[in-house]
């Protein structure tokens, strides 16, 4: 049986010209504004480490990398909901942090710095083709599906991807992208710049 386990939905936006280059590249190219800022937002519809329950809870890993993703040197930071209790955060933080194994734990030779953790109110609502999360005053991003002109329509999605949250990515432009936590600052509303979305399921 999996020590712990969380299920439940994920987007995120970049500073990245849309599409992101890291992805395509795996993770070797220089983002299109010569470093990273990325805000991975995942939302626990179900989930439990050691006995203690996660479900609804949300939790935004916040990172900057200064060249290519492959390079390393990369800082993140955590922000967690306020709701979250300190037994709730602490499993939160070994999970998304890669601590306690799992998806993120790929990514821990390239952290150099981790920032520290953050607890604010985090919304994350999904409407149709459009998904809003925020996070007090440190975070407001938003998304907007890149849909298909197939008969079937539905979000163009790329496979197989070096991605810690899933490998398979539905393809969205951020309408949205505001960042002001850990040193990192971001704010753009062009409807150029990145984002994915996609439902998950980590275990270890």
């Amino acid at each position: 049986m999996a020590d712990w386990h969380i299920e439940g939905e994920y987007m995120e936006t970049c500073n990245c010209d849309f599409l992101c280059p890291c992805i395509t590249s795996n993770l070797t190219a220089t983002p299109t504004e010569g470093d990273c800022k990325a805000a991975i937002a995942m939302k626990i519809n179900k989930g439990e480490k050691g006995g203690v329950s996660l479900d609804g809870l949300s939790f935004i890993v916040l990172l900057h990398a200064p060249s290519a993703m492959s390079d390393g040197n990369i800082k993140v930071g955590l922000i967690v909901d306020e709701k979250a209790s300190e037994e709730q955060i602490a499993a939160i933080g070994d999970i998304a942090t890669g601590a306690a194994g799992g998806p993120m734990e790929a990514l821990g030779p390239l952290v150099g710095e981790v920032a520290g953790v953050e607890k604010r109110p985090i919304s994350f609502v999904s409407d149709g083709d459009k998904i809003t999360v925020t996070a007090g005053e440190l975070i407001e991003q938003e998304v907007e599906a890149v849909n298909s002109a197939l008969p079937n329509g539905g979000p163009i999605k790329i496979d197989n991807v070096p991605h810690p949250v899933s490998t398979t990515l539905a393809l969205a432009k951020a309408t949205k992208s505001k960042f002001n936590a850990f040193g990192v600052t971001w704010d753009d509303a062009t409807g150029s710049r990145n984002g994915h979305f996609a439902p998950f399921a980590w275990s270890a």
